[in-house]
C-alpha cells in the first residue's frame, strides 16, 4: 500500500533473525510484513484487531 511508513518492531531480533514490521499510520489499517521478504505477502489487520493482538502478547511476556 502506498504511503505506509514502515518501522521494525522493537521485539525482533539484531541479527537478522525474526523480524517484523509494521506500518500503522494509514486509516482503518495495520500492515505487517516479513523484514527477510519485503516483497512477500503483507498481513492487513484492522487497528482494534492489532492492539488487541499487541494487548496480549504484553500480557503473556510479562507472565514468562
Amino acid at each position: 500500500m502506498s504511503g505506509a511508513t514502515w518501522r521494525k518492531s522493537t521485539r525482533s531480533s539484531g541479527n537478522g533473525g525474526d523480524c517484523v514490521e509494521v506500518a500503522d499510520n494509514l486509516p482503518g489499517v495495520v500492515l505487517v510484513r516479513d523484514t527477510k521478504d519485503r516483497d512477500g505477502g503483507t498481513l492487513h489487520v484492522e487497528p482494534s484487531a492489532w492492539q488487541g493482538f499487541v494487548d496480549l502478547a504484553k500480557r503473556i511476556g510479562s507472565v514468562a
